[in-house]
C-alpha cells in the first residue's frame, strides 16, 4: 500500500516531527488492519473507495473514539491519498467525499495565574538540590515561554542566549523561532546549569533538561513533574504541560498583548490557532461583569 514510501515522504520531504510521523503511521496501520479485515481481496490503494473509509469511521465511533480523534485520523487518510495522487498511483482521492463528525468547541484549560505565581515564588515547594531546581525550571520554562513539550525536550544548553536573554526554539516542521526570557528565568537557568555541571554526569548531555542520572528528559518525565506541582494549586483533572502553554497565552492576552505577537511567541502557523484564546478572555470579562455590574 506504499505506506513506507509515504512515511519517507513526510519524514524527509515534508520534515514532519518524529511525533507526527509516528501518529500518521499508527493511523494508517490501524486503517489497513480494519480494511483487510473487511475486504481481504484489496491489494492496491486504487481499489479503496469512500465506502471503506466511512465503514472505518463508523467502527471508530462504535469504539467510542471522540470526534476530534476521528477527524485527525481522516486527515491522515486525506494526506496519504493526496500523496498517492501526486505520485500518480491512484486517479481519485476517496477521502475527498468524506464528511467528518462535528467537533464541539473546547476552550483551552488553564490554571489561575495568581496561584501559579505564588507557588513558584514560595519556599518549601521545590527542593534546593539539583532535582528541585530542575523541576522549577521545567514549570517556569513552560509557563514563562509558552513552548510545547516537544520543544522543551529539544532545547540544548547552547539554545539559551544569556546576552540577548532569549532561547532558540525548534518548533513544528523544524521552524525556528526566538522567544524572550524574563530575568528570574535567566537566573534560574544559570543556577540550574551550575548544579547540572556539578553533578559530574557520565554522559555530559548538552540537552538542557535531564533527569537525576543525566539522561535526556522524555515526555512522561515532564508530565509527572507538571502534574506533581500543579496538584498543589489545582484540582482539575487536566494538569499537563500544555495547560501551562495555554495559561501563558491567556495571561498575555488578558494583559493586552497583541494577538499577532502571541501567535509568533507560540509558533502558530496561522492566526486562527491563536484566536481560541480570545474565548477565554471573553469568558473572563463576562465573569467580571457578573460580579461587578449591579444589574448583572
Amino acid at each position: 500500500m506504499f505506506l513506507e514510501r509515504f512515511i519517507q515522504y513526510i519524514r524527509f520531504e515534508k520534515r514532519y516531527s518524529p511525533h507526527t510521523v509516528s501518529a500518521y503511521q499508527s493511523d494508517l496501520e490501524q486503517f489497513f488492519k480494519h480494511l483487510f479485515a473487511e475486504d481481504a481481496a484489496i491489494v492496491h490503494p486504487a481499489e479503496i473507495n469512500h465506502h471503506h473509509i466511512r465503514a472505518w469511521i463508523v467502527a471508530l465511533m462504535d469504539e467510542a473514539h471522540t470526534a476530534r480523534t476521528v477527524n485527525r485520523k481522516v486527515a491522515t487518510l486525506r494526506k496519504y491519498f493526496k500523496f498517492l495522487l501526486q505520485e500518480k498511483l491512484i486517479e481519485n482521492n476517496p477521502a475527498s467525499k468524506i464528511q467528518t463528525p462535528k467537533i464541539a468547541k473546547r476552550l483551552p484549560v488553564i490554571v489561575e495565574e495568581e496561584k501559579l505565581s505564588v507557588m513558584l515564588d514560595s519556599t518549601g515547594i521545590f527542593d534546593e538540590g539539583f532535582d528541585g531546581v530542575r523541576d522549577k525550571l521545567v514549570i517556569e520554562m513552560l509557563f514563562g515561554t509558552g513552548i510545547r513539550l516537544s520543544e522543551l525536550l529539544g532545547l540544548k544548553e547552547t539554545d539559551v542566549d544569556f546576552y540577548q536573554q532569549t532561547i532558540k526554539v525548534l518548533g513544528k516542521r523544524n521552524k525556528e523561532r526566538i522567544v524572550p526570557l524574563n530575568q528570574p528565568l535567566i537566573r534560574l537557568v544559570k543556577e540550574y546549569l551550575g548544579l547540572k555541571k556539578n553533578q559530574n554526569f557520565d554522559n555530559n548531555s548538552l540537552t538542557l533538561i535531564v533527569n537525576s542520572k543525566g539522561v535526556d528528559a522524555y515526555p512522561k518525565f515532564i508530565y509527572l513533574i507538571v502534574q506533581k506541582y500543579l496538584s498543589h494549586i489545582s484540582t482539575q483533572n487536566k494538569r499537563s504541560p500544555h495547560v501551562l502553554r495555554h495559561t501563558f497565552a491567556t495571561s498575555l492576552l488578558n494583559k493586552g498583548a497583541d494577538l499577532n505577537a502571541i501567535k509568533e511567541l507560540l509558533g502558530h502557523a496561522n492566526l486562527s490557532a491563536t484566536q481560541i484564546y480570545t474565548h477565554n478572555s471573553v469568558e473572563r470579562l463576562k465573569s467580571i461583569y457578573k460580579l461587578a455590574h449591579p444589574k448583572a
